[in-house]
């Protein structure tokens, strides 16, 4: 009469039949009130009514063992025993209830009204795992349901191993489960949880990416490579990875099909490259730890580089191996094959380095390393002038005996002459262009004679408009 809604009054009305232990009759009222969710696969536990249904039917169903202190017990707690004794019997072997009536109405309610996730967490926090999974296939349903409802409650609980187990018993190839092990593997990127991350990619096999999560134990933190070398045995577990995966790959390409489509693919000659790199890296680790050891290392560099980053950080390793040994010779080597391996602009790391020595004012070890990129076989005609060049663009106050040693190392007239000229040494520069083919030194005296005019120099001046 007063236009109420009812289903307040019917919902009480059944959880009154549900106190009386009249299941049917509750049914029967919940019906008029409750209603199934419009999306199965919504990320919650449906409506509060029904989980105030299961929450009051969970909480009826309690095992109780009978132990000799038992005699004691109030009037109440005995009769509390003996109603629930004959329900919970079940549940008392093996921690299961599927066979107890009052877990049968809890799945009735969860069916009929609840979404996938109230219907799998309900199985989990009753120890049927392999109900929750099973539920989660037939369903269909999709990956978050999987990481809220019974991955998060896995491993919070210690249970992993137990949750990797029962997938492998269901599907042997682990191949229904693989959308849902590559969510979980993305949910714990995005959380940092590495260690577990580790865990479950090689629980798939999934040999590349657990190579990729080794690369981020063995870089992620590090201050220095005497740090890195302690954590080489990460190193050893990339390889490890690779060579496994080159195995699988070799044995299934006889067959028709790959058999792993969720796992991440990678060609025999890209997993060779990374092999190469990891040999390589291990070479610097050893070789950069040593100096550091030795007291030898100078850089103090915020970032640490490895082989694992960009072409930039390559070279920066490259730059660092050459620059902290005993001398220039000792990193070479090393240098040269991350060079060459990588195939990198060789000039601009020498060049790198080159500042750089400048900057500590080793002037020697500029032309040791001069020596060192002419001795290695594939330095271009010029690379050698290039590098002084670039120097002294930078640098105007190299002192004037260790500049002139400089530029006579250089190979090309040329070269020498625009030295000079960069750093004002103009009757240097005259000095060498009278000594050229005849037409191309009355060009280069005629610059010099200009420089020297714009920059006040009478004498050189004087002497370069006389040969003219």
């Amino acid at each position: 009469k007063s236009g109420l809604d009812p289903g307040g009054a019917w919902h009480a009305w059944g959880m009154a039949c549900l106190k009386a232990g009249n299941l049917n009759s509750a049914r029967e009222k919940f019906n008029r009130c409750l209603k199934p969710p419009m999306d199965l696969n919504q990320l919650n536990h449906g409506s509060r009514l029904v989980q105030d249904v299961v929450q009051y039917l969970e909480s009826t169903v309690k095992p109780v063992l009978i132990t000799d202190d038992d005699y004691f017990a109030t009037l109440r707690e005995l009769e509390a025993t003996l109603r629930t004794r004959s329900l919970s019997l079940e549940m008392m072997c093996e921690g299961k209830i599927q066979h107890n009536s009052y877990y049968q109405e809890c799945l009735f309610y969860l069916h009929s009204y609840g979404t996938n996730l109230a219907i799998i967490s309900f199985y989990m926090r009753h120890d049927c795992m392999r109900e929750a999974l099973l539920h989660l296939l037939n369903k269909e349903s999709p990956s978050e349901v999987f990481i809220e409802g019974i991955f998060i409650p896995s491993y919070e609980n210690g249970k992993l191993h137990m949750l990797e187990n029962l997938l492998e018993t269901i599907d042997p190839g682990l191949e229904s489960w693989g959308v849902y092990l590559i969510a979980a593997c993305k949910y714990l990127q995005r959380k940092n949880y590495y260690h577990i991350l580790y865990e479950l990619q090689q629980f798939m096999k999934d040999h590349v990416r657990a190579a990729m999560t080794c690369i981020r134990f063995f870089t992620h933190g590090a201050k220095s490579y005497t740090e890195l070398g302690g954590k080489q045995t990460w190193l050893l577990k990339i390889k490890d990875h690779l060579k496994v995966y080159l195995q699988e790959v070799s044995r299934s390409s006889g067959r028709k099909k790959m058999a792993f489509t969720f796992r991440k693919k990678m060609s025999a000659t890209d997993v060779s490259r990374h092999i190469n790199t990891v040999d390589l890296q291990m070479e610097v680790t050893k070789f950069l730890h040593q100096c550091e050891s030795s007291g030898a290392s100078q850089m103090t560099d915020s970032s640490l580089p490895t082989l694992f980053g960009n072409n930039n950080m390559k070279m920066d390793v490259a730059c660092k191996v050459i620059l902290e040994g005993k001398n220039i010779e000792e990193g070479f080597g090393i240098a040269f094959r991350v060079l060459q391996d990588f195939q990198l602009e060789a000039t601009e790391v020498y060049s790198k380095v080159a500042k750089q020595l400048v900057k500590q004012q080793k002037y020697s070890e500029i032309r040791q390393l001069l020596k060192c990129v002419n001795e290695s076989g594939v330095a271009a005609k010029n690379d050698g002038d290039n590098i002084i060049l670039n120097c002294l663009n930078e640098f105007k106050n190299i002192p004037a005996e260790d500049l002139d040693n400089l530029i006579q190392d250089m190979d090309s007239d040329e070269n020498k002459i625009q030295a000079y000229m960069m750093c004002k040494k103009l009757r240097s520069a005259y000095l060498v262009s009278v000594r050229q083919e005849k037409a191309r030194a009355v060009q280069l005296v005629q610059h010099v004679q200009q420089l020297a005019e714009s920059s006040g120099d009478d004498v050189v001046k004087a002497i370069c408009a006389q040969w003219l």
